[in-house]
């Protein structure tokens, strides 16, 4: 795999080995992290990746010793020692190492992967509704994009997997829609672009905000509301927002076939016509404090 990996002050070719059975990062997943791209040379919202990850490490007891600007200017480098004519995923992380039931009795240590994933096509494949749900605010660091959280994400996609569709669509603890097990979730009815307004169940994604905007820029009615499985029921078009992909188009939904459709379309366009303002080339120097 092509990649760079930093890690306690040093760029490696090779993943470091990061914990071990009695670090709290390890057994009790007191981890955060934090997903970007570096798309042929392009890396939308970086700096927002990195922001949200000092965010998720406050929000679940770590003490990051890096601002975002300091974890910004490390992704920077990292992508820039790698060709630039390749697509790149970006995963800055926190994790705690050590500890005694409290991370706050650990050490809070970063990694950051920049490695190889190529962008996938436009098809994400079937949805299905999922038995699993997201969990409610008090129940679970819903404000913190957390390793702990992945398992659940994990079983409703093996679940939807398991009855011959690729993706899992999983209500709030309300029933009402929140988001795919791994994106935030777009509708469109009668040229009305519709997402799930955030309830504190679930992240209201970077892209998801982005894509926002852009749509609302050109005129296109955008609604941030609760979503029922009625509305999925009857939509004209779903898709999907989120990292590893970007915009997905959604090719069914339960056992109705669904085409790519027009606002799927134009806020594809849209993302990709945004995604070539964001050459890392262009981006300054950002000076930053690590020891290397």
């Amino acid at each position: 795999m092509n990649g760079m990996h930093f890690y306690q002050g040093a760029w490696s070719n090779e993943p470091p080995r990061v914990a071990g059975p009695t670090d709290l990062g390890f057994w009790s997943s007191n981890s955060v992290f934090d997903g970007a791209r570096a798309i042929r040379g392009c890396a939308p919202d970086l700096d927002r990746h990195c922001a949200r990850l000092i965010r998720s490490a406050q929000a679940i007891g770590l003490t990051p010793d890096l601002t975002a600007d300091e974890v910004l200017a490390l992704c920077i480098e990292g992508i820039r020692a790698l060709p630039a004519d390749t697509d790149y995923y970006v995963r800055p992380m926190f994790f705690c190492r050590g500890g005694d039931i409290l991370p706050e009795t650990g050490t809070t240590l970063f990694a950051l992967s920049v490695f190889e994933m190529p962008m996938p096509g436009e098809n994400a494949g079937r949805a299905t509704l999922s038995p699993f749900r997201r969990a409610a605010a008090d129940q679970a660091p819903t404000d913190a994009k957390a390793g702990c959280l992945y398992p659940n994400s994990q079983r409703a996609r093996r679940d939807a997997m398991s009855r011959g569709f690729r993706l899992a669509v999983m209500l709030d603890p309300d029933g009402n829609v929140a988001e795919f097990s791994h994106a935030n979730l777009w509708l469109a009815k009668d040229g009305v672009a519709i997402t799930p307004k955030p309830n504190g169940t679930f992240l209201d994604g970077i892209t998801k905000n982005r894509v926002m905007g852009l749509l609302q820029n050109v005129g296109v009615r955008v609604e941030h509301r609760a979503v029922t499985v009625a509305d999925l029921d009857s939509a004209d078009e779903i898709w999907m927002s989120g990292n590893a992909g970007k915009i997905q188009t959604v090719t069914g939904w339960e056992g109705r076939e669904l085409q790519p459709g027009p606002v799927f379309r134009q806020a594809r366009g849209l993302y990709q016509e945004f995604v070539e303002t964001c050459r890392i080339v262009e981006m300054p120097e950002i000076q930053r404090t690590v020891m290397a």
